[in-house]
């Protein structure tokens, strides 16, 4: 089992906190954490998923007597499926206000269940994010003290220790992507994992959120998704492929992004530079599903194909959001790019300073990289450490304050 960077959020939280709540997508690893720290902590705490029917009609039709059925301290998996359970769980932490950690709570659906935590459970809930497994996570490596912010400091704890950058085993973590049981557990076949996951999650999940007459079509709208993930939004071009209007296209992106299976990073802009490019780019929120859904066949083939930058940046964007989503902090990641061509592939700001990042597949670092670094000053933000992150071996200086870093850092 994979030791989890969480972890000791999830124990600071529970000690503060009378509910704890993770939230993310299925199979990434909510439950097995919880239960995992509920075997450390010794409490007895009981386990109940919403997934059995049976549970799920009880704590719908008659929340109090659930809680009734099963008192704190609770371990209450797929809470999404009874949000009649929040006011009921409000009055339950309200009598007993004086103790934390009496329930923990995981949700696959991030957006409709934080409509009902916000209603009946502010002030009484921590709530974080679980992506899938991060490349130290499944190396096995040290957890830095911080996310990953391109400052000398940070970089220097990170030299440390970081994971291979040979270009074939960083593919091979892009093709087979971040989830546990795929990644470290016993599902090895790549293909079947994939294939099962997609199934579950479109008669699961998608018509839990929208009504989809035809899986065909949104099947195809997916794939062009993955097909672009790394790249503005085309809401057209989407639309095209999956033989659907625009407004469908946007209500699919919706879908996805609510389910945890793509980001929509926003540029950063600021009132100050009007030439700012405002559409979206669309990520894959794990790359392995990307890649299943593209039809990639290995990590070699991946490697050499069309899509071996994007889905790079894509992994590194992941990496990236994860150092922070895992310490319980909201991701501030951006990218830029100008209607004059200046591009940025992502942009970090941290109390008002912008860290840009480039990636890049090369292990031979060049400072024409990070020729659209300066950018950063024309939005108003001051312009901190930049990094090219790539396939070196080792931290090389570009300038003064920007080096070319090993992927394998992050």
């Amino acid at each position: 089992m994979a030791s989890r960077e969480i972890v000791p959020w999830l124990v600071r939280a529970s000690a503060q906190f009378p509910i704890l709540l993770v939230t993310g997508a299925r199979q990434v690893g909510k439950t097995t954490s919880l239960l995992e720290l509920a075997e450390r902590e010794g409490r007895g705490r009981t386990y109940v998923t919403l997934d059995d029917p049976t549970l799920r009609t009880l704590a719908r039709e008659d929340p109090a007597l659930f809680l009734r059925r099963f008192p704190p301290p609770l371990v209450l998996d797929e809470v999404q499926y009874a949000p009649e359970l929040f006011p009921h769980l409000k009055i339950l932490v309200d009598a007993r206000r004086s103790e934390p950690g009496l329930v923990w709570m995981s949700g696959s659906q991030p957006y409709p269940l934080m409509r009902g935590v916000r209603e009946s459970l502010a002030g009484r809930v921590a709530v974080t994010t679980l992506r899938g497994l991060s490349q130290r996570e499944s190396a096995g490596l040290p957890f830095p003290s911080g996310p990953f912010i391109p400052t000398r400091g940070a970089l220097d704890e990170r030299t440390a220790s970081h994971a291979s950058v040979d270009a074939t085993a960083v593919y091979e973590r892009v093709f087979h992507g971040a989830y546990p049981a795929h990644v470290v557990g016993p599902q090895r076949d790549r293909d079947l994992f994939f294939s099962s996951l997609v199934d579950t999650w479109l008669s699961r999940d998608v018509r839990e959120l929208v009504s989809v007459h035809d899986q065909g079509s949104f099947l195809r709208f997916v794939k062009a998704c993955a097909a672009r993930t790394g790249q503005l939004v085309g809401y057209a071009d989407l639309a095209r492929d999956a033989d659907v209007s625009p407004n469908t296209a946007k209500a699919w992106l919706s879908v996805l992004e609510t389910s945890s299976v793509i980001r929509l990073l926003a540029p950063y802009h600021s009132n100050a530079n009007k030439r700012l490019v405002k559409t979206p780019k669309l990520y894959f929120l794990d790359t392995g599903l990307a890649s299943y859904l593209g039809g990639w066949s290995s990590a070699t083939t991946l490697m050499d194909g069309a899509m071996a930058g994007p889905m790079l940046e894509t992994f590194v964007v992941g990496e990236i959001e994860k150092s922070f989503l895992h310490r319980g902090m909201d991701a501030p990641i951006f990218f830029y790019r100008d209607r004059d061509g200046v591009e940025i592939d992502l942009l970090v700001v941290r109390d008002g300073i912008g860290h840009p990042i480039e990636v890049k597949r090369s292990s031979s670092p060049k400072r024409e990289w990070i020729s659209g670094f300066a950018a950063v000053e024309t939005t108003g933000l001051r312009r901190g450490g930049g990094v090219a992150l790539c396939l070196s071996e080792c931290v090389v200086p570009l300038t003064d304050q920007d080096d070319a870093v090993p992927i394998g850092m992050i």
